[in-house]
């Protein structure tokens, strides 16, 4: 059996017969005077013992956990896809029958919301991360929903308080786009915060949920903005 030799001068790893076993001779590269170790002396590595059953031929007896993967799936799918075409169908229904309101509208806006946090979800998170499974992503998917739906509040009560709108309808575009940019921040971070997403991919979350939300109120009949000028 072949025995390893490092020369301590010059660091030349190379092999050497068995034979020369505690005998000394010239490295072959720096010709510095170097021992032979011998064959008890030898550093063998080991794999790491994992303490692990084994089987006689040292093979673990034990299986590799599987990890559960959140990736869409057909049924999430198609439950995602029926929300939101029940949706669009209700708000469809209340433009023709003019029954929009504000109830109607935050009802609506915590009813879609789940589905469109767990669908965000699947898509912006990080695949290289485990993801959140069972009751741990429902819960973080509920608390996301109810938050998220919370952020409409912002649009509903502040211009009243800030700019004297008596109706959240009567701003103008400017004062929505930036209510809106202020929805969109907090809502990065309560996705953030949620589930520990990157402040981009929490932009993303919460974009898709704000986007949809804000285009089945429009689709409804609901008027959200009416372009008047900054008071």
């Amino acid at each position: 059996m072949p025995i390893q030799v490092t020369c301590p001068k010059c660091l030349k790893r190379f092999q050497v017969s068995d034979k020369f076993a505690g005998k000394t001779g010239p490295c072959p590269a720096c010709k510095n005077q170097i021992r032979v170790p011998e064959l008890d002396e030898q550093v063998v590595i080991h794999a790491p013992d994992d303490g692990a059953p084994k089987t006689r031929s040292g093979e673990s007896v034990l299986k590799p956990l599987k990890r559960s993967e959140t990736d869409v799936t057909r049924k999430g799918l198609l439950i995602t896809a029926g929300a939101i075409l029940a949706a669009i169908g209700i708000a469809i229904g209340l433009r023709v029958t003019g029954g929009v309101s504000v109830v109607i509208l935050a009802i609506g806006a915590l009813a879609v919301a789940p589905p469109l946090v767990w669908a965000g979800y699947t898509f912006v998170r990080d695949s290289e991360l485990a993801p959140y499974v069972g009751a741990e992503l429902r819960n973080r998917v509920l608390i996301g929903s109810v938050l998220f739906s919370a952020l409409w509040l912002l649009y509903a009560f502040v211009p009243a308080y800030v700019a004297d709108f008596e109706s959240p309808s009567d701003m103008s575009f400017m004062w929505f786009g930036i209510i809106f940019s202020a929805m969109l921040i907090i809502g990065a971070l309560i996705s953030v915060g949620t589930f520990e997403l990157e402040f981009a991919s929490g932009l993303a979350h919460v974009g898709l949920y704000l986007i949809a939300t804000l285009l089945l109120a429009l689709l409804s009949g609901a008027v959200l903005a009416t372009g008047t000028p900054v008071p």
